[in-house]
């Protein structure tokens, strides 16, 4: 079993606890750091619910200091450690030019040695794509259209890329990625986000609803990816599953039976002290014990 730490990037925004946060993760085994994105937050009253906590408010994800850009957080990170892996948790793809966001990622691939992997999704906060002057009603089918396109940047020495909403013609993009490709990880729960991690995802990042168990879900989503990637003929065997909720020893068991191949956790101290102290103990009493799941 794998182990990451999740909103990374939020709950340490500053450069010494951003250092102090990577350094220690890597000492302590941890095999990944994953930052979510929003560019925005509406404070508008009537602002779309975020449906990733109870109170549908993003408050607690930027309460330390905001909620800074994941590729540059990632880059500062990277310059300070050498094995861990750099993840995105996830970002809002169709919010982003794809042409400038494969050149960025593969940017930061290349200069990390290769350890990049960008958890992506859709987002449903319709203030944030008008702040970034993003369409929101079509924002699944650009997506698709990104994917393809950033894939194809990576891969081909000089690309061709035609479609309804990027194009461009006989094009160099370098730096490449160091595998000429950087691991894709959809997220969400709907009929739409499975369906495009099953054509188009190298893995799946479930997300499962406040108020939900789990234990129950999970099993259910992660087995619907398996089915429409057999169904589309690819391998489902060759997806990577990351999911998070997993608190002790027993229950990355449970999920290790269910097919899951990393967990995720947040690591909740304050002060340098306290998430060392923290980061040190997780590793101890989770990524060690179970590092032969």
């Amino acid at each position: 079993m794998k182990w990451g730490i999740v909103f990374a990037s939020t709950g340490f925004p500053d450069p010494e606890d951003a250092v102090a946060l990577a350094v220690a993760a890597e000492q302590a085994g941890f095999e990944s750091l994953w930052a979510p994105e929003h560019v925005v937050q509406s404070r508008r009253t009537d602002a779309t619910p975020y449906r990733g906590v109870t109170n549908g408010s993003m408050d607690r994800l930027s309460r330390r200091g905001g909620m800074p850009d994941p590729l540059i957080w990632l880059t500062y990170v990277a310059a300070v450690t050498s094995r861990i892996r750099l993840g995105t948790g996830v970002l809002i793809l169709p919010e982003h030019q794809p042409t400038v966001l494969a050149k960025t990622a593969a940017t930061l691939d290349h200069l990390s040695g290769g350890r990049l992997m960008l958890g992506i999704g859709v987002g449903e906060l319709p203030e944030e794509y008008a702040a970034v002057g993003m369409e929101f009603r079509n924002r699944g089918r650009r997506m698709d259209e990104y994917i393809d396109a950033m894939r194809v940047l990576w891969r081909d020495d000089t690309a061709t890329f035609a479609g309804e909403h990027v194009s461009f013609d006989q094009v160099e993009c370098r730096p490449w990625p160091v595998r000429r490709a950087i691991p894709l990880f959809v997220g969400g729960a709907s009929e739409a986000a499975i369906r495009r991690a099953a054509t188009r995802g190298d893995g799946y990042f479930p997300f499962v609803f406040p108020g939900q168990d789990p234990l129950v879900e999970l099993p259910k989503l992660l087995a619907r990816v398996r089915e429409e990637t057999r169904a589309v003929g690819r391998d489902p065997d060759a997806m990577e599953f990351t999911a998070g909720g997993a608190r002790n020893v027993e229950e990355a068991k449970v999920y290790a039976d269910f097919g899951v191949h990393r967990l995720t956790v947040a690591v909740r101290g304050r002060t340098i002290a306290e998430m060392r102290d923290d980061v040190a103990r997780l590793g101890d009493v989770l990524v060690a014990p179970t590092a032969d799941l």
